[in-house]
Order: C-alpha cells, then structure tokens, then sequence
C-alpha cells in the first residue's frame, strides 16, 4: 500500500462529502487491507447499512484489478467518494486494453462471479477509460 488520503469536503461548496483514495500494490493482502479501509470508513461517514455492501464490492472490483488489470511494478487505485445520494467505489488499474464484462460461470469452478455480484448488488456499475488504464466503478444509494 502506498499514499492515504482521506478529505472531507464542506457540504454546502460542493456535492462531495468525503473522499478516500488509496494506492495499493497489486497483491492479494492489498485486496484484504481495501476491504477493510472501505467498510471502516463507510461506517465513520454514518452509513453502517452501507459498510458491508461496499466491502464487498471493493473487495470483487480490487480482486479484478488483482487478476485481470496488474502490470509488475504498476499501483491499483481505490477510490472512495460519498455525495449525499450516493457511495462511489472506483477501481483504477494500469490495464486498458482489458475491460470487464458480464460471463456466465462455469457451475463447478471457482471464478467468474464477481461482475455477476456487482451488477446484483449496485445500483449502478460501470467502466470508465483512462489515458492509461480503465477505472470500473459501482455506486450505492444512500437512503
């Protein structure tokens, strides 16, 4: 994990309320340490009903980054950003070329699932170009 930055933003200037970015080291304890920042700090900006949602979503959408977005030597980014009608996960990885899609599974095996689980369980997904990379993102409602 690399640089933290956490910044509340005044209501009243701007729709955005906080704001987290996280730089992390494209490994499997990188996935762990996001998940947990994610629902720590969704629970500190007072939407516990949101924590788990979202834990779980950083932890699919960083776990893609991990298999399908890592170059050696290259960062993920997870990126945080709360408005007052909706939780913004972001995931920034260096591989553009490489864009997500929806795929049916096989029964038995162990991957496959994880855009399944998102597209379920956000209100909104998708995937954004970068000059170098992709980010892919899923939005909570706050009710």
């Amino acid at each position: 994990m690399s640089a933290a930055q956490e910044t509340p933003v005044p209501a009243p200037t701007r729709a955005l309320l906080r704001e987290d970015r996280v730089d992390y080291t494209p490994t499997a304890h990188s996935v762990v340490l996001s998940r947990h920042r994610a629902a720590r700090l969704v629970l500190q900006w007072g939407h516990p009903a949101l924590a788990g949602d979202a834990a779980l979503l950083v932890s699919e959408l960083a776990t893609n980054a991990l298999l399908h977005g890592a170059i050696r030597g290259r960062l993920f980014r997870v990126h945080l950003s709360l408005t007052a009608t909706a939780l913004r996960i972001a995931v920034s990885d260096p591989r553009g070329e490489r864009l997500p899609s929806i795929r049916r599974p096989d029964a038995d095996g162990p991957y496959g699932r994880g855009l399944l689980i998102v597209a379920q369980l956000a209100d909104d997904w998708g995937v954004e170009p970068r000059t170098v990379g992709k980010t892919v993102y899923a939005e909570l409602a706050v009710r």
